[in-house]
């Protein structure tokens, strides 16, 4: 008999072989069990290490989230009780883990502070030095294994205790770049300083590799403090904003006079003989281009039925000819077209889509990629960390910013701040009107917008004013509510009327989230309707080189943006460009697992703090990655991202470690690269129970 006949539908088909039983109990009982080893309460639990203690091995109580009920038992529990079964951990709080001894920055890097004995930290070296933990030991590719402990580490009873400074390490960011920002802060300082004859240690450089990989590793896109000060306290100059929201508010006075103006008579039956016009409708790129000579030309004037007499000129003075007015808008043919197809796209992720990651994708094969969802109001109020999510690496040829916001008041300034102050460092702009998540959807942004039609069309209209030669995409979903799509309606005009340059499309309604399987026939049915033609993606369920193959030639789209098939499986790009399903070995994976927290550290920063966010991020990252299950171990191909894996043991044991969804398992990972975890630091994982459907939170 089959394996996957003892499974109900939906479980992945792993060969008899692997497939590991639960101790104490018959085969045949797996298929009951496995819906409480998929809730996987490991999970779910913190890490704090210092007040828990790992469960004994093979006891049955730590394998399953909770005790079996029997139907009547399962009927009582309240709504209230189910509903804390599932979902997302909102309380999570990352609490940041420092210095004994807070060394100053400055200090640290360069040996001077201008704040000289006034500042607030320390500049006592020695006393840093002695309080600091030992330096941690970057390990190499060559040092990995399949075997345990998988990393081969220094011997840890043949290092000498005299000093924190261990310098038979390497700092990862030094051997990239010639230098490390972080100086004697850094947790990997062996690796970049020289003992002195009097015993004190000096920072070394090499000049060479920091002048010849400077362009390569310099990451683009920061908002300087002056711009951050003139947004937080709203003095940031954007006059096309400013003279766009004037002119559609001219617009809707006049139509508004225009309605107040009507004399509506009611014939027999009760018909109307006049019609009110459509205030909602939105003004097309052309019809807001016609109107750029005369910026606040009304509705009403524009067609009048006295000949208007000619004004007599009014010569500027020399004062007037000195105001700062806004430039020209480009018209659509001017801007800067996308060139996407054969490209390979990775979607916009929430909290795992950071920099780093995108970093790997790209290294594995993804050419165009996107930055978190960042949200418009938090942009025009200057957050430091809603404007790190534009921060761009060179390695990424083709980057977008996405936001998302519900009104044109506040979306089309953040289109041309982002504009001014990226100076070329975004190849487009993408507009979020997918995002299923109720918290955006209540304020009327995301998936909301889809409802919109007359809102979003001055949205869109705007933000490409505002944006000038940079291109302006947008992110759908099918509908809102399950059986009523729109999209096949609301895209024609996002192309033509609104001369948006690309659109994505994911095939489902907001209201299913990702509870069924994409709609692709729909999905070419859009793609159909549009014209003139524009670079359409499609989205859903792509988790293999075949899946992503068979619907481009099925749907007609130039490509499919790949979001959770690239969690799972960051090796998917390059499955796709050499149109192969690659059966990636336990020890390729911990490589990239190993690059991840190379370039993780490259970003975050080298010292205490940042080691221990790269640690946080490769842990919500690995909370994805255990759910892959190695085209080796199945009977059939390819693979489906909606099958779950009964539990099962790997090849050798590196495989069965990685598809462990302990999240302490995952912590024990990240200390193979970024060292022991500190006793305070606790991990939480995003999802209760790490159920599919929910890591892709912006639609």
């Amino acid at each position: 008999m089959s394996v996957t006949a003892l499974y109900p539908a939906g479980t992945a088909p792993v060969k008899a072989e692997f497939v590991q039983p639960i101790t104490g109990m018959a085969f045949a009982f797996a298929p009951e069990i496995l819906q409480a080893q998929i809730d996987d309460a490991s999970a779910e639990e913190g890490t704090n290490r210092a007040t828990q203690k790992r469960k004994q091995e093979g006891d049955l109580d730590s394998t399953l989230k909770k005790p079996r009920l029997n139907g009547a038992e399962r009927r009582k529990l309240t709504k209230d009780e189910k509903k804390a079964q599932r979902g997302s951990n909102k309380g999570r709080r990352w609490a940041k883990v420092r210095d004994e001894v807070d060394l100053c920055w400055r200090f640290a890097g360069s040996g001077k502070c201008d704040f000289g004995s006034e500042c607030r930290f320390s500049h006592d070296v020695p006393a840093y030095l002695g309080a600091k933990p030992r330096d941690i030991f970057f390990p190499s590719e060559s040092t990995l294994s399949n075997e345990p402990p998988f990393v081969s580490l220094p011997d840890a009873t043949k290092v000498t205790k005299e000093s924190s400074v261990d310098f038979t390490t390497r700092c990862p960011v030094f051997e990239a770049t010639g230098s490390c920002r972080l100086g004697l802060k850094c947790r990997f300082l062996g690796g970049h300083v020289r003992k002195a004859e009097d015993g004190t240690v000096a920072l070394v450089e090499d000049e060479e590799k920091k002048w010849l990989t400077l362009t390569a590793n310099t990451e683009l896109n920061f908002l300087s403090p002056t711009a951050l000060k003139l947004l937080r306290t709203k003095k940031y100059p954007t006059p096309v904003s400013d003279g766009y929201l004037q002119e559609i508010k001219t617009i809707a006075e006049d139509q508004e006079r225009q309605e107040d103006n009507y004399d509506v008579s009611i014939g027999a039956g009760g018909v109307a003989l006049a019609a009110i016009p459509d205030v909602e409708a939105a003004p097309s790129v052309k019809d807001m281009d016609a109107s750029e000579p005369e910026l606040h030309r009304s509705a009403s004037t524009a067609t009048p039925s006295v000949a208007p007499q000619p004004a007599p000129i009014k010569w500027p003075d020399e004062s007037a000819a000195q105001v700062d007015l806004p430039d020209v808008p480009l018209r659509f043919p001017e801007k800067r077209r996308l060139h996407w197809s054969n490209k390979t796209y990775l979607g916009p992720l929430t909290t795992v889509g950071n920099l780093p990651f995108r970093r790997l994708c790209v290294s594995l094969g993804a050419d165009i990629t996107c930055g978190e969802m960042g949200l418009a109001t938090s942009f025009l109020s200057g957050s430091k960390e809603e404007w790190s999510l534009v921060r761009r690496h060179p390695s990424e040829s083709m980057f977008g910013v996405q936001v998302a916001g519900s009104k044109p008041t506040t979306l089309v300034p953040t289109a041309e701040v982002i504009a001014k102050e990226s100076n070329g460092g975004i190849d487009f702009v993408d507009l979020n009107c997918g995002c299923p998540i109720d918290l955006v959807f209540r304020t009327g942004s995301g998936s909301a917008l889809l409802d919109a039609a007359g809102k979003l069309g001055k949205i869109l209209v705007g933000m490409n004013r505002a944006l000038g030669e940079i291109p302006l995409t947008v992110k759908l979903r099918t509908g809102v509510k399950e059986g009523r799509n729109t999209a096949h309606k609301l895209m024609p005009r996002i192309s033509s009327q609104w001369n948006v340059a690309a659109i994505t499309l994911h095939g489902r309604t907001r209201q299913q989230r990702y509870a069924k399987l994409a709609d692709w026939e729909y999905i070419k049915e859009c793609v159909d309707a549009v014209l003139p033609r524009i670079p359409i993606f499609g989205g859903g369920d792509a988790f293999s080189s075949q899946d992503y193959w068979s619907k481009v030639e099925s749907s007609g789209v130039d490509g499919v943006m790949i979001a959770r098939g690239a969690l799972i499986k960051p090796w998917i790009f390059t499955e796709i460009k050499e149109r192969r399903e690659w059966d990636i070995s336990s020890r390729e994976r911990l490589e990239l697992i190993r690059k991840y927290a190379e370039f993780g550290l490259d970003h975050f920063g080298t010292d205490t703090a940042g080691v221990n966010t790269t640690r946080r991020y490769l842990c919500e990252a690995l909370s994805f990655q255990y759910r892959y299950v190695p085209i080796g171990l199945l009977e059939y191909l390819p693979p489906r991202i909606n099958d779950r894996s009964p539990l099962f043991r790997g090849r050798d044991e590196l495989e069965t470690f990685l598809a462990s969804g302990d999240s302490r398992d995952w912590v024990k990972i990240s200390e193979m690269f970024l060292g022991p975890a500190p006793e305070s630091w606790t991990f939480t994982p995003k999802h209760k129970s790490n159920a599919y459907g929910n890591e892709e939170g912006q639609g």
